[in-house]
């Protein structure tokens, strides 16, 4: 008995010593589980100093020649700024009303979503196609897709000289081709209406960048899954329908959002067919909006105008963008999110 009472005892003062504790942190409510972090080793230390300084070139390029013009755009955006007389004076809103007044403007901006609807289904369509041909392993595979890789490389003046062959009314190449079959050809770089499309034909010529993009996604897809459609009955058609399509989502959409992108921002093509002093052609219907605005900057020295079209066109891009985002994430297929 007295060694069951003082067992008892000694575990009900362990009760009653734990109880005031178990108490104190209920009283508190929550318990904090916070710790300290641990302090950083010499040589992480180090090897952080080390990483800031790999990538310091890159981040003081960014803060001088892409944030720092940008900020500075947007101030001159607000005032007269002509680099002849280089004086600024504060304009207010006035660059921003005179976008909305300038015909010009408006015009550039058409052509430019005109160049945007026709050119970026294509680009996407013969990149996939091209794509859809290249994805096999037979001999010599590799060397057709570095075939179909050089034009990437090619330089656009270079490219540009070309097409300004090819594309010649009465003595280029692809209107010979068309007159062989009975086809009479346009005027490319003349006739108002096949301006545009001529612009697209040169721009398809460097769709490589978008193919490879494409193929990497084709190579990704798991063969497993063309084999359970093919035992469950699906033909080419419906394997591609249902199986690659899906699978390669993730790369039409960003295939998709970045050649928008870029056809919002089109200046090389335009510029080396029909802006130079050497050429001459229709100048309302190949005047893209980023001609516009190098025709402001450059030989009006206008850049309180221009940089506000700049900073229109970047809200442009933005919306559009944001779009895209929303409607193309609802068809989108993610395995990461699958597998959540």
């Amino acid at each position: 008995m007295p060694r069951s009472d003082s067992c008892a005892s000694r575990r009900s003062g362990v009760h009653r010593e734990e109880r005031p504790a178990r108490d104190a942190r209920s009283e508190g409510g929550t318990v904090s589980t916070t710790t300290a972090k641990p302090r950083m080793t010499k040589l992480q230390r180090r090897e952080a100093i080390a990483g800031y300084l790999f990538i310091s070139p890159w981040i003081v390029g960014f803060l001088v020649f892409t944030l720092g013009a940008m900020v500075y755009s947007l101030v001159i955006s607000f005032s007269h700024y002509q680099l002849a007389t280089d004086t600024a004076r504060p304009a207010g809103f006035s660059n921003y009303q005179a976008l909305v007044e300038d015909p010009k403007v408006m015009t550039a901006l058409a052509n430019t979503l005109y160049y945007a609807v026709l050119a970026v289904p294509l680009e996407v369509l013969l990149a996939l196609g091209l794509a859809l041909l290249l994805n096999s392993q037979r001999r010599g595979a590799g060397l057709f897709r570095t075939i179909f890789y050089l034009p990437k490389m090619t330089p656009v003046v270079a490219t540009a000289s070309v097409f300004l062959l090819l594309l010649n009314g009465s003595q280029g190449a692809i209107n010979r081709g068309l007159a062989a079959i009975g086809i009479d050809g346009p005027q490319w770089l003349l006739d108002p209406a096949w301006i545009k499309p001529s612009i697209v034909l040169m721009t398809l010529w460097g769709v490589a960048g978008t193919m490879v993009i494409f193929l990497a996604a084709l190579q990704n897809v798991p063969t497993d899954l063309y084999e359970a459609a093919s035992l469950d009955g699906a033909g080419a058609f419906r394997r591609f329908w249902n199986v690659t399509l899906p699978m390669i989502s993730p790369a039409i959409f960003f295939n998709v959002l970045v050649l928008t992108i870029a056809a919002f921002q089109i200046f090389d093509q335009a510029f080396l067919l029909f802006h130079r002093d050497t050429v001459q052609g229709s100048s309302d219907a190949s005047l893209f909006y980023a001609i516009y605005l190098f025709q402001q900057a450059f030989r009006q020295f206008n850049f309180g105008f221009a940089a506000a079209m700049a900073w229109l066109l970047f809200l442009i891009i933005l919306v559009i963008s944001l779009i895209q985002m929303r409607v193309g994430n609802r068809f989108v297929y993610y395995e990461s999110e699958e597998a959540r």
